[in-house]
């Protein structure tokens, strides 16, 4: 059962055991301090004035809502991180993207393009097919958001093979359907359909680090994620 903790714009406990956490990390909020005293409000600083022994094992972009694991110990923690990154971790997400985008062939469509830092504005990143890393994303669509016949939008549940930063976010800029709201890749006229980024963090499996149980827990998208998208479109 959810829980909150009694924290400051409460984040919800989707799990809790001697191993690790699973939380619902709201929008606009952190995943770890940044620079400067303006940016030290964040979910791992939150969780762990509760449970101090919570350690960051990936993260979210500020803007992105969701699913967050933290692990209980370094120990843990480093089974995680190697979870993570040798791709035993299986997410997905939920994105409402700009346009119609139509069903692929198959059930599911790939997205294979390579992300690198784009330096001269870091930490933004840009498709770059000759230095950028290997990036490949899934995605299916969901069904239309077409409540204006000039103001399309798309469903979209997508699912990261890889793990670079922005992934989701440039690989579909990259295509022609920025998502909605996205303040770093989306044109302004993109920008101005959503108060937020239109991603959310929905669904988690992994492998218990101590129990070996396989766990997958899921996070119902915030009605403002899909219900904002109506609202605005009938307003214009």
């Amino acid at each position: 059962m959810a829980v909150k903790l009694p924290c400051p714009q409460d984040i919800t406990v989707l799990h809790v055991d001697d191993a690790l956490l699973v939380l619902d990390k709201p929008s606009n909020l952190l995943s770890v301090p940044g620079r400067g005293p303006d940016k030290q409000d964040c979910l791992s600083a939150r969780v762990q004035r509760h449970y101090p022994d919570a350690l960051i094992v990936h993260r979210l972009d500020m803007a992105t809502s969701g699913i967050m694991v933290m692990a209980r110990g370094p120990a843990v923690q480093r089974t995680l991180s190697k979870a993570f990154a040798d791709r035993q971790v299986h997410k997905r997400y939920v994105a409402v993207v700009s346009g119609t985008v139509k069903a692929p062939a198959q059930d599911w469509g790939l997205i294979d393009l390579p992300i690198a830092v784009d330096w001269p504005r870091r930490p933004l990143r840009i498709i770059d097919p000759i230095n950028g890393k290997p990036s490949m994303t899934r995605w299916r669509s969901l069904g239309p958001h077409n409540a204006s016949a000039t103001l399309q939008a798309t469903r979209l549940e997508l699912e990261p093979v890889t793990g670079r930063s922005h992934q989701l976010r440039v690989h579909l800029q990259a295509i022609g359907h920025p998502i909605l709201g996205d303040r770093l890749y989306a044109p302004l006229e993109v920008q101005d359909r959503a108060p937020r980024l239109l991603l959310h963090a929905s669904t988690l499996s992994c492998t218990h680090p101590v129990s070996g149980q396989t766990l997958h827990f899921e996070s119902t998208p915030p009605p403002e994620l899909f219900g904002v998208v109506r609202n605005h479109f009938a307003t214009k």
